[in-house]
């Protein structure tokens, strides 16, 4: 191997089914991923009210802020995602 060239990820797995086709009944959840999912959301509940106590200010968590913000990311308005699929999978039924 030169040094110009870099090793690079080989990923080989099979695809299901294609990513752009909706699911044909319902998307079915594990109660191991119910319980992961309300893992996450209990344990982020817990930051954000952690966040918002006077008390966590020296040992808690706290809130990241940017000392050089991007001037270009001043006009980013956050992409509700789950609103984008709910509209991407009526335009499919649509047509």
């Amino acid at each position: 191997m030169n040094s110009s060239s870099s090793p690079r990820m080989v990923l080989s797995y099979k695809r299901t089914s294609s990513p752009r086709s909706p699911p044909t009944s319902g998307e079915l959840y594990t109660p191991a991923h119910e319980e992961n999912v309300r893992f996450i959301h209990d344990t982020w509940q817990c930051v954000l009210k952690d966040i918002k106590s006077p008390q966590s200010s020296d040992r808690g968590p706290q809130e990241y802020v940017e000392k050089n913000p991007n001037p270009s990311l001043l006009s980013f308005t956050p992409v509700d995602l789950s609103d984008i699929k709910k509209r991407n999978t009526l335009d499919s039924k649509k047509s």
